[in-house]
């Protein structure tokens, strides 16, 4: 069983993912901790929240003023931080070793009926819970990037999740004004396992000279209607990132998931991308 109320949110990692994450529930009236393993991260995870609050602000896109909100975090390198919580998300690097030690941590900390979920957007929530006493209560939620504007949240639905474990994910999400889809427990979920072939053809097709780079994202944007072109997008999320994910989908579903040989190249080099002020494309 899981609780049937979400009060307070916990949050492990304060980076691009957790602290957004962080905001969305702080912005939606939760009292979120949001913890990560050195102070300096918790920091910069409050400087990203804070810097984002102030432009959301300025749009007049918040119902209340930001240091309220920011004041419904609280910061810690604590997992004793967790016990009061009635959901943790975790939101650290995508390594499955990393994401079990996470959970066995909350599993030690947290009451049995607390929800907790993992924002892992290409690893197998069953095998991220298959050393815990209570598998049944972990789900994945998978948040969009950035998550304070992104509308979507995948729920992915693994082998022991429970049916009130995936109703209080919709819930959560349906409260923190997300619409959600739901997947099953297979590799890449519907998000990357559709999204990680499209960007890589469309990383091929620029290498192979079929097109400039922009005309490729313009002919994807304009003939498919999609808000952004496929290498465009790959700078947003992150080369290293779609390298990642290409790399484990190519493990688990062979080689139409190759990821393309530019991508590699670039990711080698440096240029992750907008967060590195180069990738397919230069940033200020």
């Amino acid at each position: 069983m899981v609780r049937d109320r979400i009060d307070r949110i916990g949050v492990v990692g304060a980076g691009t993912m957790g602290s957004g994450i962080a905001q969305v529930g702080a912005i939606h009236g939760f009292e979120v901790v949001m913890r990560d393993v050195e102070s300096a991260f918790v920091e910069s995870g409050f400087e990203t929240v804070e810097d984002s609050l102030e432009r959301l602000d300025s749009k007049d896109a918040l119902e209340e003023n930001p240091e309220t909100i920011r004041n419904r975090i609280e910061g810690t390198t604590e997992l004793e931080a967790f016990e009061d919580c009635d959901l943790v998300i975790e939101a650290v690097l995508e390594d499955l070793e990393v994401k079990k030690a996470v959970f066995a941590d909350l599993e030690d900390v947290c009451d049995a009926d607390v929800l907790l979920a993992t924002n892992t957007s290409t690893l197998s929530i069953t095998s991220i819970a298959s050393d815990l006493d209570h598998p049944e209560r972990v789900v994945g939620l998978h948040f969009m990037n950035p998550v304070p504007l992104m509308e979507g949240v995948e729920v992915v639905v693994g082998e022991r999740t429970t049916d009130a474990a995936t109703d209080l994910a919709h819930e959560i999400a349906d409260a923190l004004e997300k619409t959600t889809w739901e997947s099953d427990d297979k590799p890449g979920f519907v998000t990357n396992r559709i999204l990680m072939p499209w960007i890589n053809e469309g990383i091929r097709a620029y290498d192979e000279g079929v097109a400039s780079k922009g005309d490729i994202d313009a002919g994807m944007e304009l003939g498919t209607n999609v808000p952004m072109g496929p290498l465009s997008l790959a700078d947003h999320i992150g080369l290293d990132v779609c390298l990642h994910a290409s790399e484990t989908l190519s493990e688990e579903l062979g080689d139409r998931y190759k990821p393309a040989y530019l991508l590699k190249r670039k990711v080698e080099a440096g240029d992750l991308g907008k967060k590195t002020g180069r990738g397919f494309y230069e940033y200020d």
